[in-house]
C-alpha cells in the first residue's frame, strides 16, 4: 500500500516505558552539557569551533569532505577559498549562527526561519519544492526507497502543520526531546526543499532544543552519531513510514541525543582545562601581554592572524604582530605562512578536533540520494 504522510502529532502513543526510560537518561547528559558549557568564558569560544566541526561532519553525511586545516585556513583567508566542499561547510556553519540568532532573539522557530536557513546553505531562493518527480534513491544501487510529497499544495500545508507542532506545545503532550525527533522523521520525510534537506533538518534539531531551553547554546551535533549509525538512520526513518515503528526511531534518536551529549561533555571539559593551562601558563611566561581577552582569541580562532587580535584586544596592527611574535617563541602558538601573510595555530587545541574526528569511520558514499526528474 502507497504510504502517506499525515500531518502531525502522530495518532499513536509515542511514550512507551523504553522511550521514557531513555528520555531520562538522555535528560541527565544533556543538563550536564549545559552546565560544563557555561563554564566556558566567552560563548562566541564554543560556537565558533563547535559549530565548524559539526558544519564538517554534517557536510560529510552528504558526502562533502574537507579537512580542519582546510576550514580554519579559509577562515582566516575568504577571498582564496578554492575548494567546493570547503564553501559548501563554511555556508553550513554560517546558516547554523544565523538560525540560532533568530530562534534566540524570538524564541521561535518558524517556516521563514527555516528557509532562511536552507537559503544560507544552498545559495539559492528556490523555497519549497514546487515540481513533481523527487524520491530518495538507495546511494548503491539506485532503487526508490521513498518518495516523498510530490504536490506543492501539500508540503506547503505539511510544514505549516510542522510550524505549528514546533511551535504550540498544546498539540501533543510529550516530553521535548520526544517531539524533537518527531520533528525531525516529519521534516525528513517532507523532504521540502530540492537539496540541504538532511544538513537544514539537523541545524533544526539543535535550534529545536535551544528554543526549548535545553541547551543555551547550539553544541548538541549529532551528525558524528549519524555518520557512524548511518545504516540504521535510514532503516529506523523507513520503518516509521512502513510499519509505524515510532519506539524504534525514538530510541535511536534519544540513544543520540546521550551519545553526543556525553562526548560533547568530555571536549567541552578539555577545552576548558586546556584554557586553564594556558591561562596560567602565560601569566607565568609572558604577564605583561596576558589578558582575558587574548586568551579568548586563542581559543575563538584555533587559526588566528594578527587582524583578529586587532580586532577583539582594541590594539594597533605593531602591538598585535608583537603579541603573537611572543606567543611563537614562546611556544604557545606555531607560526605558519601564506603568501605573503603568516597566521598562528594553536596546535594542543587544534588536536583535541583531531582526536575527535579521528574516532569517525571513512565516510563513503551517501546510502540514500535525492533524484529529482523532469
Amino acid at each position: 500500500m502507497l504510504f502517506t504522510l499525515t500531518p502531525l502529532p502522530p495518532d499513536v502513543d509515542l511514550e512507551t516505558h523504553a522511550v521514557l526510560r531513555k528520555v531520562a537518561s538522555a535528560h541527565r547528559f544533556l543538563a550536564e552539557l549545559k552546565g560544563v558549557a557555561a563554564t566556558i568564558p566567552n560563548e562566541s569560544i564554543l560556537i565558533n569551533t563547535l559549530a565548524l566541526q559539526e558544519a564538517k561532519d554534517s557536510s560529510a553525511v552528504e558526502n562533502i569532505i574537507t579537512t580542519h586545516d582546510d576550514l580554519f585556513r579559509a577562515e582566516l583567508f575568504t577571498d582564496t577559498i578554492t575548494s567546493p566542499a570547503t564553501k559548501e561547510v563554511q555556508r553550513y556553519a554560517s546558516a547554523l549562527k544565523k538560525g540560532f540568532a533568530l530562534v534566540r532573539q524570538q524564541k521561535l522557530l518558524t517556516l521563514r526561519h527555516i528557509l532562511v536557513i536552507q537559503q544560507e546553505l544552498e545559495q539559492n531562493n528556490a523555497g519549497f519544492r514546487r515540481l513533481p518527480g523527487t524520491t530518495l534513491r538507495n546511494g548503491q544501487t539506485g532503487t526508490v526507497v521513498y518518495t516523498p510529497p510530490q504536490e506543492a499544495d501539500q508540503i506547503a500545508s505539511l510544514m505549516a502543520n510542522l510550524e505549528q507542532f514546533i511551535n504550540d506545545d498544546t498539540l501533543l503532550d510529550a516530553d521535548p526531546l520526544v517531539k524533537m525527533a518527531v520533528v525531525h522523521y516529519q521534516f525528513e520525510s517532507i523532504h521540502p526543499f530540492y537539496d540541504g534537506n538532511g544538513r537544514t533538518g539537523r541545524i533544526i534539531n539543535m535550534l529545536y532544543l535551544v528554543q526549548k531551553d535545553l541547551l543555551h547554546l547550539p553544541i548538541l551535533y549529532m551528525s558524528r552519531y549519524i555518520i557512524q549509525h548511518k545504516s540504521g538512520y535510514y532503516e529506523r526513518l523507513q520503518a516509521v513510514r512502513d510499519q509505524q515503528d515510532w519506539e524504534g526511531w525514538l530510541l535511536y534518536m534519544l540513544d543520540g541525543v546521550e551519545q553526543t551529549a556525553r562526548q560533547t561533555i568530555v571536549l567541552v571539559q578539555a577545552i576548558r582545562n586546556l584554557m586553564q593551562q594556558y591561562k596560567h601558563a602565560l601569566r607565568k611566561e609572558l604577564p605583561k601581554i596576558y589578558s582575558q581577552d587574548l586568551l579568548n582569541n586563542l581559543f575563538r580562532h584555533p587559526y588566528t592572524k594578527i587582524d583578529f587580535l586587532m580586532d577583539d584586544l582594541h590594539v594597533t596592527r605593531l602591538t598585535a604582530t608583537r603579541y603573537l611574535e611572543l606567543l611563537s617563541e614562546q611556544g604557545f602558538v606555531h607560526k605558519q605562512k601564506i603568501g605573503r601573510s603568516n597566521y598562528y595555530i594553536n596546535q594542543p587545541l587544534m588536536q583535541l578536533f583531531t582526536e575527535v574526528s579521528n574516532s569517525l569511520p571513512d565516510s563513503s558514499a551517501p546510502l540514500i540520494k535525492t533524484t529529482s526528474e523532469s
